[in-house]
């Protein structure tokens, strides 16, 4: 058996050694568009942010920039040199430009740790043409996160294009809002979002970090017990607690360990025990679940095990959301994810990025690794308080190749204290990082099943 369980923001043009935005950030104390992908894992968003109806208004300033900084030619606003204006509430705002090979932006930052991220809560970024310095998009963001803004481009006379982009995905794309998108660039945020009504969906920008702190403790107490684990090929915790070997449940020799699947369970085992007081027995994991397969699948599904990880994952959240909640609820259309809110998506690879079409849920199959990252951001905020049984799956293998369930891991998506979103992620009897996990499967496909946490923790 087969179980192997071991920004559209941004100037163009820009070729860096990877040491740079370090030490661009430390000797002036903002980051430019450019230098955001290199140095994300530096930087610590959502610094306790206002709801939106409080961020402090800034359009009078704005109309002061129309002449010299909007509308200005190109090569004076790119040079013409920054400078810090101060709010009548007291915030301030750096105003700066930064130019690419065909475009350059015009940068509003608001202060953030005595410094001037482009990205912080209320600040603007204004993209125009180097050849002719006619506008190509204005991003405003609305949480201190540089993946998470609102976008505007033209559209007629009259109106205007909005997106809402949470971490390369669409959540809204080409919106009409009935605003001319130089109109945009002096009134109130309260007035542009009224006028997108709707379908601005205002609960992505703001997640309260409160919801989360069940999810913290959770993530803190696995932490806690990780050092008494190790990995071991096809090895898991029987119901009695015995270490064993999953194909064939015999007795581990030497020091037990778990491999990815064994893990999982140990962790539902963990939420489950202290209202059970029992492990779950490994057999009924094993079972098929759902209608899966087809005549083509069936003669190897002994030799190749294709949905193993698939079943044992459902398999785990159908029981522990029968105990956790109800019997009703271990249903297959209650555990799984089954949609996506976002149906375009930006892909980045080799330096370069294009807008395609994301093709959402597969049954089955689940999700393109591509969209991970803000499905994840999207499920945390509508559904506080759940951890995620992820299996990957890929077509591989001889002849005939077909597509296998081959990894499982626990993914727990949250917003700190701060409201910085983040993902934990355990697999294989430890704790990796959610960055590497994306990148080990490009082109993989990942499955998703949820399980509320609890407050005790005691695998």
């Amino acid at each position: 058996m087969v179980r192997m369980f071991r920004r559209e923001s941004g100037l163009d043009g820009f070729t860096i050694p990877w040491f740079f935005p370090i030490l661009y950030y430390m000797n002036h104390r903002f980051l430019p568009p450019a230098l955001l992908l290199f140095l994300l894992p530096l930087v610590s968003p959502g610094a306790l942010d206002l709801p939106l109806r409080q961020i402090e208004d800034d359009s009078s300033f704005r109309i002061s920039l129309v002449q010299d900084w909007f509308t200005g030619m190109p090569g004076r606003v790119i040079n013409t040199p920054s400078f810090i204006h101060t709010l009548p509430g007291g915030g301030r705002v750096q105003v700066r430009a930064e130019a690419g090979r065909n475009e350059f932006v015009v940068i509003l930052a608001r202060e953030r740790d005595r410094a001037f991220p482009y990205w912080t809560q209320g600040s603007w970024n204004l993209y125009r043409r180097r050849d002719d310095g006619s506008p190509v998009r204005l991003q405003i963001f609305l949480r201190s996160d540089p993946y998470v803004y609102v976008q505007f481009r033209p559209l007629d006379e009259r109106k205007s294009r909005m997106d809402v982009v949470l971490y390369d995905a669409y959540v809204v794309r080409d919106l009409p809002i009935p605003i001319a998108f130089e109109r945009l660039l002096v009134v109130p945020v309260e007035e542009i979002l009224r006028a997108a009504g709707a379908a601005f969906p205002l609960r992505y920008f703001e997640p309260h970090p409160d919801d989360y702190q069940d999810v913290r403790n959770f993530i803190a107490q696995v932490r806690q017990r990780l050092p008494e684990l190790r990995f071991r090929d096809d090895g898991a915790m029987d119901e009695e607690g015995r270490y064993v070997f999953i194909d064939t449940r015999k007795a581990q020799d030497g020091p037990g360990g778990l491999n990815c699947s064994g893990f999982v369970k140990w962790v539902v085992d963990g939420i489950l025990r202290p209202l059970t007081g029992s492990r779950l027995p490994i057999e009924p994991l094993k079972a098929p679940f759902g209608s899966r397969g087809s005549s083509f699948t069936e003669p190897y599904e002994k030799v190749r095990d294709p949905f193993f990880g698939l079943d044992w994952t459902r398999n785990l959240a159908s029981r522990a959301n029968s105990i956790l909640r109800a019997s009703d609820f271990g249903a297959l259309q209650e555990i799984e994810v089954q949609k996506a809110v976002f149906s375009s998506i930006r892909i980045r690879r080799d330096g370069t990025s294009s807008l395609r079409t994301y093709p959402g849920f597969l049954p089955n199959t689940g999700f393109e690794f591509e969209g991970l990252h803000p499905l994840l951001y999207t499920l945390a905020v509508d559904k506080p308080g759940w951890i995620y049984l992820a299996s990957v799956s890929d077509e591989m293998g001889p002849a005939p190749r077909m597509r296998q369930h081959f990894h499982v891991a626990v993914l727990a998506p949250y917003f700190n204290e701060r409201g910085g979103f983040q993902v934990a992620v355990f697999e294989s009897a430890e704790e990796t990082s959610f960055a590497g996990f994306k990148a080990r499967y490009p082109g993989h496909f990942i499955n998703l099943v949820r399980i509320p946490v609890e407050a005790a923790f005691a695998p």
